[in-house]
């Protein structure tokens, strides 16, 4: 269902699923970050569910931790995050050794693509910048914005658009490979503050085709 509008950037809390109809086929990207076409065709088919908690802790640093299970066997994933752009290792079910950072930023201090900086509800306020490095497929993600490592890179934006008049968490994001980049704005649902972990499990049960 569509976000209320005192779901924000600054209360991410909360249960979502991403919206297969209304987000980008992902299938370039994964392609691009090394992932077979086996576990490709897995994603695609799997639904997707996140379950968020975002805080301040006592050093008025913002942290997000997620918690992402996919069904039909392509299994879970959490993401801590500490908006403070310290690069960080992190250990991906998917992708493997990456490293990764994450913080605030100001969407006039958006340098890169301008696919990143379009289409949000607010583009005054700010965003959350993502971006992410492969450590052995020689790909980076940005959302949003370019990093200071050296490219191959993977980045996000995060925000929310308002989409057919509703309301929805996206985020939008670049990945490159050498000379090679592809886009895509992935949406998400709010389903307020159900179990979506235990939706997700309910689901496993009956979807063994891809067992772990």
């Amino acid at each position: 269902m569509a976000a209320p509008a005192d779901k924000t950037l600054k209360d991410m809390s909360g249960e979502w699923i991403m919206n297969k109809k209304l987000s980008d086929d992902t299938d370039y990207i994964l392609q691009l970050q090394g992932i077979g076409w086996f576990l490709r065709k897995a994603i695609s088919l799997a639904t997707v569910y996140l379950t968020i908690n975002e805080y301040i802790d006592d050093n008025s640093l913002t942290h997000i931790d997620i918690k992402q299970v996919a069904t039909g066997g392509v299994g879970g994933n959490t993401e801590n995050r500490t908006l403070d752009w310290t690069p960080r290792d992190h250990k991906d079910g998917i992708f493997g050794e990456v490293k990764a950072k994450s913080r605030w930023i100001d969407m006039k201090d958006v340098d890169d693509d301008d696919f990143l900086k379009t289409g949000f509800d607010d583009m005054e306020g700010d965003h959350i910048q993502a971006w992410a490095e492969s450590k052995n497929n020689g790909w980076t993600a940005n959302q949003a914005g370019l990093s200071p490592f050296a490219l191959p890179l993977i980045g996000w934006i995060w925000g929310f658009e308002v989409i057919d008049e509703k309301r929805y968490h996206t985020r939008r994001v670049v990945v490159r490979k050498g000379d090679d980049w592809k886009l895509a704005r992935l949406v998400y649902d709010y389903q307020g503050s159900g179990k979506s972990e235990e939706k997700a499990a309910n689901r496993e049960e009956d979807d063994l085709a891809y067992g772990e």
